[in-house]
């Protein structure tokens, strides 16, 4: 009998072991990455509007009223208040308030139509789009529109550092008395707030004309 074997052929389920298997291994447990909806992305452009100071709710009521009575729904889709929440102390405690990001300035979604522009621009207390052309306002770009609206994953907005703000309980058309310096004790109303600087311009009666006075927050006190 002969002892050597015949060399046979592999099973077709063995595998030689200086073949490499090349498999892909598919965990159905993983789930997609959310995308973060970004405002950029809703129908029409987004363009900013300039009112005049204290008047910008009053704005958005008068739009809401024109767009609803001229039903122009889909040629001015949508509003925009920047607010932030700012933590401030009152009376000696801790409160959070809802402060304007950029006072005296709306984002307004719409078609980029002349005859759209012209209704809002002649809405009361408008006074003009920011832009090189009163009849082509300039539309904001997506990370323009994206550093003031932030964009949301599944309805959550996507978390950003907060801007530090000064905070202060000023208002435009404010009396206030002034507690140091020369003008002390004068009183007059707020006509200018620079939030940047701390300071505020407030409009004081000196030998019966309003003059012009500039002045800290830490000066002055609300009456």
């Amino acid at each position: 009998m002969n002892d050597t074997q015949t060399p046979t052929e592999h099973d077709e389920n063995e595998l030689d072991e200086n073949e490499i298997l090349d498999i892909t291994i598919i965990d159905e447990d993983t789930e997609e990455e959310p995308i973060a909806e970004s405002a950029f992305d809703r129908p029409g452009r987004w363009y900013i509007v300039h009112t005049f100071a204290g008047h910008e709710k009053k704005v958005i009521g008068a739009l809401n009223n024109i767009v609803k009575s001229r039903e122009l729904t889909d040629q001015i889709y949508e509003i925009y208040l920047p607010e932030e929440d700012v933590t401030e102390f009152k009376s000696g405690k801790k409160v959070t308030v809802a402060k304007r990001m950029f006072p005296s300035y709306l984002l307004i979604r719409c078609e980029p139509d002349p005859e759209i522009f012209y209704v809002i621009g002649s809405t009361p207390g408008v006074t003009g789009f920011v832009g090189a052309e009163k009849t082509r306002p300039t539309a904001l770009t997506r990370r323009e529109v994206d550093n003031i609206i932030r964009p949301q994953v599944e309805g959550v907005e996507v978390p950003v550092a907060k801007r530090r703000l000064p905070t202060h309980e000023f208002e435009i058309n404010d009396t206030v008395q002034i507690k140091s310096g020369p003008f002390a004790t004068f009183s007059g109303h707020v006509a200018e707030i620079n939030e940047d600087q701390l300071k505020v311009k407030v409009l004081v009666d000196i030998f019966g004309r309003e003059t012009p006075v500039e002045l800290d927050f830490t000066q002055i006190t609300k009456l």
